[in-house]
């Protein structure tokens, strides 16, 4: 009996049963379409357990965080304030302030808004006017923004123009910026896609395959995520919500075309259906693996941040991922195991339609075949002039400037916080609505009193008074005594301070709009003055200039903390699957010069081209997670493949075999994962927009100049010692490059 005869009789005895081979994939599905099924309707519920409120994401040693943490003891309430900024055509007379007065009556019955609203407060130049709203902090904010508008509409006296303002209505424009995640985003996503795979099978039915694989990755994802947060494990907000999504759909669908293509391959090799799904199963599951195992890795290394988002991110994105690779190993082959090679109609391919060439000499076909034909040729130069251009491409990211944007500039397009507000410094002092709370003891009252009102970036300090009509009474310093002053009569007695634990909240208005540079300053500088005159520690600054700073400060901590960390997990994954030294350690360096040139070209375009205000400093972090995770996939795909062919043909013949076996379907999953990460820039959030263009950059270049020229190329002029130390490296010879390389090119 000869070897292929016993081949194929062992191989039929492991095959099971016909009834099986049918049974095992429709369980498969029904299990999946359950998920999904109870998964779908979770995408319109994701706002019951989210939230945008800036405050909640900071870490509890901020003092921001201390400060928001404690508001509540002294004005009677958690709440979030809103701006009411009211103009007319000129000086407002005494009858229009009457009107206001009934509008501010008005708002006072919306839902989500307390009773404590303020009376209409003229401006010094008489044109304006404006009412604060506090909004209930366990409201949804949003809608009761929504609501505060619709009543002005309605209400509003002819002749006059209104916005509302404030940390509420920034906080209503950024929610109403995200509303387009579920249908919006998902749709763009979903159909840019579709097209891609269309394009690249010509068939209509496998395109829906890898899609119905991704989409029910999501649906049982978010099943899983909204529970979590519904549980209050992690905060979840539009930003995450949004890169889940669009991070699902590119993962799983990048998986599912490596399974697609080694399920081709044995199709084309004459492999009956189950035969073929299990070849592919067999031959993609290593790689699948390490690929969502590396991207996992380097998420999950954002629960080493200080800020809530960035650590609710790692174990969401890391769900997702988790759940991409399942539905590609299972769902997926279980499709194909009952479809069969229709699933490529009407172009099914034939015997021998996939096949490597065993030569790269003349004549050669195909795209592939011809680029590996280029690298074998001029290996050295390809990778230096590679290496080049990346290197000045990234030259540009002195440029960036990812130190923090002003609140108002968060969304992109229209906002009419941001028009409100600029209304509000042109007629009031510009951090109206948006105070600096300090909570001193009370016996240090006078002194920190002193401090805030010697400062040239405060307009105006009041303390917290539960006596006064407001909440609020004015201090005025008389020596180092002060003075309290309520709103009424001159002479009016002074209301008391309220205390708590022995502390009281000092009220300080800034000169400057809150979320400006001159006001981040003016706080610096306060919390220094502060510690100097009282101690370190015994005065607390928060509010919502504070809140931006410690934001930003604990972002720049976390992307010096944990790129590094990132960089060393990916190589241990990398050297525990090719079990070698130095190929992970070329290819880690390869994709953060990829990352380096991707983030450069992103300054440039950011800068001159997009006019954007500058960055958040978490944009460099979740850039680099992404690209190098996600760079680093495509890398594991070609490599993996590599690894395999040399075992069989040597390294060099390997290298140019991988990269031909490996061409198309990284091309297509980098298209496809480019153009999912796109799809986040119909958000109109600047955070968003500056990671889709950066990921979708980043990745074209790392499929078409890392994947495809640099690391072939340098890899086949390094040759065998690429797999130093491993078993790979020692086992084959040491002959001269140059033989060696006529070889691949003669046999």
């Amino acid at each position: 009996m000869t070897d292929p005869t016993r081949r194929s009789l062992r191989e039929q005895r492991r095959r099971p049963s016909g009834w099986l081979r049918i049974g095992i994939p429709v369980v498969l599905i029904l299990a999946w379409l359950a998920g999904a099924a109870i998964g779908g309707p979770y995408f319109g519920k994701v706002d019951e357990v989210s939230s945008n409120e800036q405050s909640a994401y900071l870490p509890d040693s901020a003092d921001a965080t201390r400060v928001q943490d404690r508001l509540a003891d002294f004005t009677g309430g958690d709440t979030i304030p809103a701006v009411v900024v009211v103009t007319g055509d000129g000086e407002l007379t005494d009858d229009r302030l009457a009107e206001l007065q009934d509008l501010a009556d008005g708002l006072a019955g919306v839902d989500g808004v307390t009773e404590d609203v303020s009376p209409p407060v003229a401006s010094d130049d008489g044109e304006a006017a404006q009412i604060f709203v506090p909004i209930d902090a366990d409201a949804s904010i949003g809608d009761a923004v929504d609501a505060l508008r619709a009543e002005i509409d309605d209400t509003l006296p002819t002749g006059l123009q209104a916005w509302v303002t404030g940390p509420a209505g920034f906080t209503a424009d950024l929610v109403e910026g995200f509303l387009g995640i579920d249908g919006l985003l998902l749709a763009v996503a979903l159909i840019a896609v579709f097209i891609i795979l269309v394009i690249v099978y010509r068939s209509p039915l496998l395109p829906l395959l890898v899609l119905l694989t991704s989409t029910f990755a999501l649906c049982v994802a978010l099943l899983t995520v909204w529970w979590l947060a519904k549980a209050e494990i992690f905060v979840l907000n539009g930003q995450v919500q949004g890169i889940l999504f669009i991070l699902v759909i590119g993962a799983a669908t990048d998986y599912a075309l490596l399974f697609v293509a080694r399920f081709r391959e044995a199709v084309a090799a004459g492999a009956r259906r189950w035969d073929a799904v299990t070849a592919a199963w067999r031959g993609s599951f290593e790689a699948i693996l390490a690929s969502g195992g590396t991207v996992i890795a380097g998420l999950l290394c954002l629960l080493l941040s200080d800020l809530a988002t960035n650590r609710a991110l790692g174990p969401i994105a890391s769900i997702g991922i988790a759940f991409a690779m399942l539905s590609a190993l299972t769902f997926l082959p279980a499709l194909l195991a009952l479809v069969g090679p229709a699933a490529f109609w009407p172009f099914p391919p034939k015997a021998g339609s996939v096949a490597i060439p065993d030569s790269y000499d003349e004549p050669v076909k195909g795209i592939w075949p011809r680029q590996a034909r280029f690298v074998a040729r001029h290996a050295r130069a390809v990778w230096i002039v590679a290496t080049v251009v990346l290197l000045a491409a990234s030259v540009g990211i002195t440029q960036l400037k990812a130190d923090g944007v002003p609140s108002s500039d968060l969304v992109l397009g229209a906002s009419e916080a941001r028009d409100g507000q600029e209304v509000l410094a042109e007629h009031f002092a510009g951090g109206s609505g948006s105070p600096v709370y300090v909570i001193a003891p009370e016996a240090d009252l006078a002194e920190a009193a002193a401090v805030l009102d010697a400062d040239d970036g405060v307009e105006s300090v009041a303390v917290a008074s539960a006596d006064s009509p407001t909440g609020q009474a004015a201090v005025e310093l008389d020596g180092d005594q002060v003075v309290r002053t309520a709103p009424g009569p001159p002479g009016a007695e002074a209301p008391a301070a309220t205390v708590s634990d022995g502390d009281v909240l000092l009220i300080a208005t800034l000169a400057d709009t809150a979320d400006s540079l001159p006001a981040e300053d003016t706080v610096r500088g306060l919390r220094a003055a502060l510690d100097d005159d009282l101690g370190e520690g015994v005065a607390v600054v928060g509010g919502v200039t504070a809140t931006d700073i410690d934001t930003n400060d604990t972002s720049i901590h976390d992307r010096a903390l944990i790129i590094p960390i990132v960089l060393v997990v990916i190589f241990v994954i990398l050297t525990l699957l090719l079990r070698a030294l130095l190929a992970p350690l070329l290819l880690v360096l390869t994709v953060v010069l990829s990352f380096g040139a991707a983030m450069g070209v992103s300054a440039l375009v950011f800068n001159h081209v997009l006019d954007f205000p500058g960055a958040d400093p978490a944009v460099p972090l979740y850039g680099f997670v992404f690209l190098v995770a996600l760079g680093v996939d495509y890398n594991i795909f070609l490599m993996t493949r590599v690894r395999e062919e040399s075992t069989r043909f040597g390294t060099r013949p390997g290298i140019l075999r991988g990269l031909v076996a490996t061409g198309g379907v990284i091309t297509s999953a980098g298209l496809v994962l480019a153009a999912t990460f796109a799809a986040l820039g119909v958000i109109p959030i600047l955070f968003l927009a500056q990671i889709a263009f950066i990921v979708a950059f980043g990745v074209l270049l790392d499929t078409f100049v890392v994947r495809s020229l640099l690391v072939p190329a340098l890899s086949y002029d390094i040759g065998r010692a690429i797999w130093w130390p491993s078993r790979l490296w020692r086992a084959q010879g040491d002959p001269d490059p140059r033989v060696e390389h006529r070889r691949t090119l003669d046999t």
